[in-house]
């Protein structure tokens, strides 16, 4: 845990609001060049999303606006050890092979290993396969991710830096305070000099409060529930993806598996609870799949995944709010591009050039301003002194 708030009003050159994934990569990445403030609504960080993921690191997983910061990522995560090998199959219903023809068209020429796969194949690497699933796709560079550890890498690199951490601090009002801002928390008052919004599911709220670009940052629900099957699931068995998006699972310790309906379901920002239709209908999915017998519904959760109106994130500063900047609308994709997500917001905020493992992206692609034809007042790119 970072050091404690002390002090009723506290001042920092950046005041990153939101702790999850998102906020704690980026203080970790600016924290030796700026004095760095983590602001937490909940108990303790990443309780929303970051803490309720799936768990897997996919480079098809999110569609080609995503992919390139997916890619740039995966080797510093592999480098870093938080990547282990899982491996996916992308997996056709019966007569549904042109979903297969469609996301290997989707990432032909990206770099990314896709092969495709018959019945034979299939068999061999998912027992009690049901007939008719005669096609697939597999992707071997599909990793499970340790999200965890890399959340508390991040907020350990942070705390190192210099930064620092209050929770239990919802942001209940944001005002000008010379150049720079002042936040109203529910831990106290906070000056600083840039907010950047990280609030997940909350980022339109929070940039509502600061009069900011009214970017709709829309929450949506994902169901997850842990389920004791028999025969146990092979503890090397990929990661089983529906080609039409209509499930995924994965296999867990002691024979389980963690299973999802692939649900999005629009919620309000808030601390969502699994709705047993959704639980029911991952496993009826599940049931047209395999033969196997489900021995014991073990428990169930949701997260939430939070989505700009293209599906890509926003990264950069707000046109309408100087001093303002945007680093929200992540969706379910924010753990696996942690990385690369930290470098490009850091290099923008500090006015500084890509690093190479980032170089190549075009980060325009992901600015706040392509949600308008016409701003200004953009804060010019500067170093925080």
């Amino acid at each position: 845990m970072l050091p404690p708030l002390i002090q009723p009003v506290a001042r920092c050159d950046i005041a990153i609001i939101g702790a999850g994934m998102a906020g704690a990569s980026l203080a970790a990445e600016i924290g030796g060049d700026a004095n760095v403030l983590l602001i937490e609504a909940e108990a303790q960080p990443g309780y929303h999303s970051t803490g309720r993921s799936a768990a897997f690191w996919s480079e098809t997983y999110g569609g080609p606006a995503v992919q390139p910061l997916t890619s740039a990522s995966g080797d510093w995560l592999r480098r870093s050890g938080f990547l282990g090998p899982r491996g996916a199959l992308h997996l056709a219903a019966p007569g549904g092979g042109a979903a297969l023809d469609r996301l290997a068209a989707e990432f032909a020429g990206r770099g990314i290993r896709l092969e495709r796969m018959g019945r034979a194949s299939i068999a061999s690497i998912l027992p009690g396969i049901r007939r008719g699933f005669d096609d697939a796709l597999a992707e071997p560079s599909c990793s499970d991710i340790d999200v965890a550890a890399l959340h508390a890498h991040y907020l350990g690199a942070a705390r190192r830096a210099g930064g620092r951490l209050i929770c239990d601090a919802r942001v209940i009002g944001i005002e000008r305070a010379g150049p720079g801002w002042r936040l109203s928390t529910t831990a106290g008052q906070v000056e600083a000099s840039v907010i950047v919004n990280s609030a997940g599911a909350w980022a339109t709220e929070i940039a509502a409060l600061a009069g900011a670009m009214p970017i709709a940052i829309t929450p949506y629900r994902r169901t997850v529930v842990q389920l004791l099957v028999e025969p146990a699931a092979p503890a090397e068995l990929p990661l089983v993806i529906d080609a039409a998006g209509r499930y995924y699972f994965k296999p867990e310790a002691g024979g389980r598996i963690w299973l999802s309906p692939h649900d999005e379901t629009p919620a309000i920002a808030s601390d969502i609870a699994p709705d047993d239709y959704d639980v029911a209908l991952a496993i009826d999915r599940l049931e047209q799949v395999v033969d196997w017998k489900i021995v014991k519904r073990e428990k169930a959760w949701a997260g939430l995944r939070s989505f700009s109106p293209d599906r890509a994130p926003v990264y950069g500063p707000d046109c309408q709010a100087p001093g303002f900047f945007w680093f929200a609308g992540q969706g379910g994709f924010g753990i696996q591009t942690a990385p690369a997500a930290a470098m490009i917001g850091a290099a923008i905020l500090l006015a500084r050039e890509l690093p190479s493992a980032v170089s190549s992206i075009d980060i325009d692609r992901y600015g706040p301003s392509r949600f308008q034809t016409k701003y200004s007042g953009c804060f010019p790119n500067r170093r925080i002194t």
